[in-house]
């Protein structure tokens, strides 16, 4: 897989052989970095990038080896900034306390094909929900709000991206095109905390 490498003496540059040019949201989310990462967050290496209509997902490794995921959007704000694998050199990158994540398995009662739970997230927030499930077979996610907007992303178990970023007030109805666990994340890039309702179904 190709990479983009940043470098804290060459603003923004590209020194990989990667013929992948830089985002906006590339270039927002190493700025971001390089605020709130400490020494090792000057410089490292963009691991993926997927865009959609609603925003884009960056996952950075910074030069400690740790794992970032950061959502930037098309103004060039930043809706999420958090650590999804901390590495322990002693150095310590800063783990943003304002995108914190949540993940949690989806149990079907015996029987069923759907599950409905419920949740609160904190603004920069989100929650990951746990799907197991089989090629071919069909799924379905709703995410209700109960007050404020929420957005949602669905993975495939190999970590592309089954449906980009969306906005809540479209649900999800799709074939599965893998076997093993589907991982749905609901965010809050909002500035107060949202209460919710999300429905899970499989067939």
């Amino acid at each position: 897989m190709n990479s983009k490498m940043f470098c804290c003496t060459v603003f923004g540059s590209l020194i990989a052989t990667a013929s992948l040019a830089m985002t906006d949201a590339d270039n927002a989310c190493i700025d971001h970095l390089r605020e709130v990462g400490g020494p090792d967050g000057k410089s490292g290496t963009i691991e993926s990038s997927m865009g959609s209509e609603a925003g884009t997902l960056v996952m950075l490794r910074d030069a400690g080896n740790t794992l970032w995921r950061c959502i930037a959007y098309k103004d060039g704000t930043i809706g999420e900034m958090s650590v999804v694998d901390a590495a322990d050199d002693g150095q310590g990158a800063m783990s943003g306390s304002d995108g914190a994540t949540t993940q949690q398995r989806v149990k079907f009662a015996a029987g069923s094909t759907g599950a409905e739970l419920t949740g609160t997230l904190q603004p920069g927030a989100s929650s990951q929900y746990v799907i197991g499930a089989k090629n071919e077979q069909f799924l379905y996610v709703r995410v209700a709000p109960r007050n404020g907007t929420l957005d949602y992303a669905i993975r495939n178990p190999d970590g592309s991206d089954l449906l980009g970023l969306m906005a809540s007030e479209k649900e999800y109805r799709g074939q599965l095109w893998q076997t093993g666990d589907h991982v749905v994340e609901v965010i809050n890039r909002g500035s107060s905390s949202v209460d919710y309702n999300v429905i899970f179904g499989i067939e």
